[in-house]
């Protein structure tokens, strides 16, 4: 289908927001069904841009809160952080990585995983080590995402994405720009079906 019939979704997220992971789910389930009168572009917002190391056991405290989201409605799968590994130190590293992953044309893919890895496996995904390992588990060529992570085009791109936000006055994530229109906070999903069928009415487009 031509651009014309389509309805574009802007998301603005972060890997390491939980909100965030309920929105990846939910949309990514939305737009395999739809297909493409929904296109979908994800772009980054940093909540973490500067490392800011947190204490095992303070993090395990905080993680305490991802329950909220859990119980929503098309959640994400999420448990309070098990693991020895030090928490996540801030947004960037993830934001690459799904920049990264995007270049092979496995965004979706690799972003779900990503966050499934953080929010349910308490895989510390700042670490590079962790970040290849889900590239691999992905099915990515993983020398080819390495280049693409450190390429200083990519952290150009996340930065833009981050400084497009901040221009449009958005201050937190998820938000997803329909149209031109912000839909601020993770929706459940009848509210992001209902702005689809209402633009797709405006373009004509059967739904």
């Amino acid at each position: 289908m031509g651009d014309s019939s389509q309805v574009h979704f802007i998301v603005y997220s972060d890997v390491l927001c939980p909100w965030c992971y309920n929105a990846a789910v939910t949309l990514t389930r939305l737009h395999e069904e739809v297909g493409d009168v929904l296109s979908l572009q994800w772009k980054s917002f940093l909540l973490r841009p500067v490392a800011q190391p947190k204490s095992p056991e303070a993090f395990r405290r905080y993680t305490e809160s991802w329950m909220r989201p859990a119980a929503a409605a098309d959640a994400g799968e999420f448990r309070t952080w098990s693991s020895q590994e030090a928490p996540p130190s801030h947004s960037i590293p993830p934001a690459l990585a799904v920049k990264a992953a995007a270049r092979q044309d496995a965004f979706e893919r690799y972003h779900l995983a990503l966050m499934h890895a953080y929010f349910a496996e308490s895989r510390n995904v700042t670490e590079a080590d962790n970040i290849l390992a889900v590239a691999r588990e992905c099915g990515l060529d993983v020398a080819r995402f390495e280049r693409d992570f450190d390429d200083p085009a990519t952290l150009a791109e996340v930065l833009a994405d981050h400084r497009e936000a901040v221009s449009l006055e958005i201050h937190g994530v998820p938000c997803v720009v329909v149209e031109g229109f912000p839909l601020p906070g993770a929706q459940e999903r009848a509210v992001y079906e209902n702005v689809l069928v209402r633009m797709l009415e405006r373009k004509k487009v059967p739904a």
